[in-house]
Parts: structure tokens; sequence; C-alpha cells
């Protein structure tokens, strides 16, 4: 297929999520997302795609939703003439999810599919190791986006979702951050993997913490917080701090719900824009 030069200018940003099957969290988390982008790019086309071929399948037979994956939503804008695409995952982290995303698009951008590609970074990045304008601390603007205060007998604990990738070792690199941001009653701890959630607890029993708020360190509040964290199992985190003594507080609000976590991803994806082109 040969673009037109009326093609040239057609323009997409492409948000690339794991998905979700709850409609009032689909809207909610990444709608909302989706939203800005159009508002902060007006020349530009959004689309979505979801990793999640179970949910995207499910969602096709449970609802007659048809979402792209992220190698058809591609495909389709190659098909449709978009020159300029730009993708901005919506992960947390650079794992095995974000792998998948910058896999393909370096396939199409060695195919010389489209005029320009480009990949935007997760939400845990960058980590201000060194002053440069264009590498800012992806860990702090998180942390002042999250607003989160405690008090002195009080702690606020985050559930991220973790896994066995390397790049989930962000999850105790932000424990770090917080802690020298002087957020000494903010915890984080991953459903699978580390931190632990016992860690956690062994630090709240050494700060003399009796109550305990509990949120979402994911993208949207589905099945693992429903479960995982706000579940009636025994061995949800609620029931796990509840039978360790603590007071627990549930605040089911997830990331993509926050405002200043939206704006966080248009700034990823603005940065990718204000690069000269590859």
């Amino acid at each position: 297929m040969t673009q037109t030069g009326e093609s040239l200018d057609k323009k997409a940003i492409l948000v690339v999520s794991f998905g979700t099957m709850y409609a009032d969290t689909r809207k909610a988390c990444i709608e909302s997302v989706e939203e800005k982008m159009g508002a902060a790019f007006p020349g530009y086309e959004v689309r979505r795609a979801f990793t999640s071929r179970m949910i995207t399948r499910r969602l096709a037979e449970r609802d007659g939703i048809i979402v792209d994956n992220e190698r058809q939503a591609l495909e389709h804008l190659w098909a449709e003439g978009f020159s300029e695409v730009y993708v901005q995952p919506l992960h947390i982290v650079a794992g095995e999810e974000y792998e998948k995303i910058r896999g393909i698009v370096n396939e199409y951008t060695d195919a010389k599919k489209f005029r320009r590609l480009e990949l935007g970074r997760p939400l845990l990045y960058y980590m201000g190791q060194e002053a440069r304008p264009d590498e800012p601390d992806d860990y702090l603007a998180v942390i002042k986006a999250l607003d989160v205060t405690a008090g002195t007998d009080e702690a606020v604990v985050f559930m991220g979702h973790g896994g066995r990738h390397p790049a989930n070792a962000a999850y105790a690199a932000l424990q770090l951050k917080l802690q020298d941001a002087g957020m000494q009653n903010v915890f984080v701890y991953a459903v699978e993997g580390y931190p632990s959630l016992e860690r956690v607890i062994s630090q709240l029993k050494a700060a003399s913490i009796r109550k305990v708020r509990l949120q979402p360190f994911m993208l949207v509040a589905g099945n693992h917080v429903r479960k995982d964290m706000d579940g009636d199992d025994k061995n949800s985190a609620k029931s796990v701090l509840t039978a360790a003594g603590f007071a627990v507080e549930i605040k089911r609000n997830s990331l993509g719900e926050n405002p200043a976590i939206q704006d966080a991803y248009v700034r990823h994806i603005k940065d990718v824009m204000d690069k000269p082109a590859k």
C-alpha cells in the first residue's frame, strides 16, 4: 500500500492498556485519559487498544464491544493511511506488557510502515538521576499526584500489581522515593512480588500504626482490587490487615481516576512528540 500526499497529514495517538471488563471502570480510568489526549492534541485522532486477549474476547462475546489489540490497532491505522502515530501505554512500569508493545512498535518501525511511529513511556520510568530536562523524575511526579497525608498513628498503603519481570523493582524504588520525600507513613506493596504485604505489616507495627487506608496503585479498580484488596476472603489485604489488628479503611479510587495521573500520561506522549524524529 502506498500512502497518498493527503494521508501524510493523518495523525493518531494510540492509547494502550491491559484493559478491563467493567464498563464504569473503563469510562473512569481509560476513557478519561483518552479524552484528555484528545483535548491536548486536537489535530490527532485518539484510538484505543487492549493488550489482554482474554478481555477483548470476552468483551466481544458478552457485550458485543470490539476493541483492537495493539497489533490490530496499528494495522488498522496503517490501512487507513495514517502517517504519524504515537503509542502511549497506560501501564505503570516497563514490564512484560510494555515490552510486548515496544516489540511490536519496533517491528512496524523497522518495516517503515509509518512516516513516524513513536512509543511513550509508562508511568514510572525516569528516576531523576541526571539533570536532564527531557528526563524528569517520573516517581516524584507520581508522588505529587497521589497527594496523600496520614496522621502519626495512621498510614496509607498502596497495592500494586507486581510480577516476575525485573522492571517490577519500580515498586521498591517508589517506596524509597516516598521516604526521600518525607512520606514516612505511606507504603507500597505488590500483589505478585516485592515488596510484600507482610513486609509492610512489619513496618506498620514498628511505627505503631493503628489505622490503615488501603488504596490501589493500579490503573483500574478491577478484579485485583475487588478480590485481592477488598475481598472477604481471609487472604485479601483487608482481611489480613484486620486480622493483624489494624483498623482498615478502603478507598477503591484507582490511578486512572486521578486527574493528575491522567495529565502525566499526556505529558509522556508530549515528551515524545517534542523530540526530533528518528
